[in-house]
């Protein structure tokens, strides 16, 4: 599994000419480095001097970021694997009309889950930026720059997820689910920018 990798395998791997870890998997280690640091600077601000007043707030926080950064670890393994179903259903025979109606629904489906899973790194990360706005201004400022790095971080993360969804969304013939699921990208995509540009603008540096 890539998330039981050492970290110079893992770049070893993904530099090599195997399909994973690809773009996803790497938003989703993105999205884990986002919370990572968030979670740092929130443990360099608990029990330090002149941070009493926030101490209970970035235990919180800190809390919850591990919690984002388990998941991401999971999603990093769960998009490698994402577009198994499709090759799968690339394979299934095709040599009557009903054996290439199943293959094609079974390739349908695939697709959409492929869709899936990279849109729900994207969710799943946008949700970092209120904790990291905190952690910007109320946060250790000494670590003032992990948590704008934590910001940028998230922005890349969902923008790379994204990505991946609108690749999949090529393929898929469903157009109510490609309407909708299209509108929620570009909800994203506009949110993970606006988000990134007030956590840098909230920097006292």
């Amino acid at each position: 599994m890539l998330k039981d990798m050492n970290l110079q395998d893992f770049l070893n791997q993904t530099a090599s000419n195997e399909p994973v870890p690809g773009g996803g998997s790497v938003a989703a280690l993105s999205s884990a480095l986002a919370s990572s640091l968030a979670a740092m600077v929130a443990n360099l601000t608990v029990g330090k001097k002149n941070y009493e007043d926030v101490s209970d707030e970035m235990v919180i926080i800190a809390e919850q970021m591990i919690a984002f950064k388990s998941e991401f670890v999971e999603l990093i393994d769960k998009d490698a694997s994402s577009f198994d179903g499709v090759m799968k259903a690339f394979k299934l025979p095709k040599d009557t009309d009903e054996e290439k109606a199943e293959r094609t629904r079974q390739i349908q489906a695939g697709m959409k889950y492929a869709a899936s899973v990279p849109l729900e790194v994207a969710k799943k990360t946008s949700e970092l930026f209120d904790s990291i706005e905190v952690l910007v201004v109320k946060g250790n400022q000494n670590a003032q720059t992990d948590a704008l790095v934590a910001g940028m971080m998230a922005r890349t993360a969902i923008l790379s997820a994204l990505y991946n969804v609108k690749m999949n969304l090529g393929s898929i013939k469903d157009e109510a689910f490609v309407e909708s699921v299209g509108a929620e990208v570009k909800k994203l995509e506009k949110l993970a920018v606006e988000r990134e540009q007030k956590v840098l603008s909230l920097s006292s540096l």
